[in-house]
């Protein structure tokens, strides 16, 4: 059973309601109609009495700084280093992909470790990073910790980047 009161555990914030308890996720183009008790694709999101949950809030599986060319962003904020982070899972399943040790394994709210927002912010300005930047496996997952992340972030000062497989819904993008 998943402990609702998890830290990394929200409820998501693009998904619409069906009948009989089903939701459909509306965060990737997968659009996964998910019944009760079931996970997604990319098995971040689940379905909780009738509510979709992200199991991911702030659950990151890496975090390292590094130069922005290597986003590849080469003319924006050339020179520039930016906290890069990630969580886990993915939603495409591509068999070369350079960080599988990241987007094949299946969130484990159990294991999770919370990361705040804050947290995260203070950090890349200790390490003198420019930017925060989401990345490794597809940021989209991670979307309403980012979107938090990135308010705060912009308000330090920040800049702030997805390196995403673009898959994400124009709801998403809104």
């Amino acid at each position: 059973m998943i402990n609702q009161r998890a830290a990394t555990i929200r409820e998501a914030i693009l998904y619409e309601k069906l009948g009989g308890g089903k939701v459909r996720c509306i965060l990737c183009e997968r659009r996964c109609t998910i019944s009760p008790n079931e996970k997604g694709y990319c098995k971040t999101r689940i379905n909780i009495d009738g509510r979709l949950y992200t199991l991911v809030y702030g659950d990151l599986s890496a975090l390292e700084s590094r130069p922005i060319e290597i986003k590849p962003f080469f003319h924006y904020w050339p020179g520039s280093t930016a906290l890069t982070f990630s969580t886990w899972s993915c939603n495409f399943g591509c068999v070369w992909c350079q960080n599988f040790h990241l987007s094949t394994v299946e969130p484990n709210p159990a294991s999770a470790s919370y990361s705040s927002p804050e947290k995260i912010v203070e950090l890349a300005l200790k390490f003198g990073d420019e930017g925060l930047c989401a990345s490794f496996q597809e940021p989209t997952l991670l979307t309403e910790w980012a979107i938090e992340l990135f308010k705060i972030g912009r308000t330090r000062g920040l800049y702030c980047c997805y390196v995403s497989n673009g898959y994400m819904t124009t709801e998403a993008l809104k």
